[in-house]
């Protein structure tokens, strides 16, 4: 399996309705696209608050890089990515991502 991590830094006046609508569209594509397994995502409530200003992080599970490759070429994915990247602050550099096998 392939974990595929994003942390965001959203901007101030991005609000959570908006993050929780763009996370939405990321979800509906379970089932939608092969191997994609499962997603969640969520603003954090870390006691630690060690976040360094990324507050929000969306976790999706795939069965295999191949299935990450086909998410990552969705076309309905990318539409999705370019609402994450103008959301974010700094644009891209508000983003990071991670990709682990588990």
């Amino acid at each position: 399996m392939i974990r595929h991590i994003v942390l965001f830094r959203f901007r101030p006046e991005v609000d959570e309705a908006t993050i929780a609508a763009m996370f939405a569209e990321v979800a509906a594509l379970s089932g939608e696209i092969d191997g994609l397994i499962a997603v969640t995502a969520g603003r954090s409530a870390s006691p630690e608050r060690i976040e360094r200003g990324y507050h929000h992080v969306m976790v999706v599970d795939f069965a295999d890089w191949a299935a990450l490759a086909r998410y990552q070429a969705d076309p309905r994915h990318r539409a999705t990515g370019a609402k994450f990247v103008a959301a974010a602050i700094g644009g891209i550099d508000g983003i990071l991502v991670v990709d682990y096998a588990c």
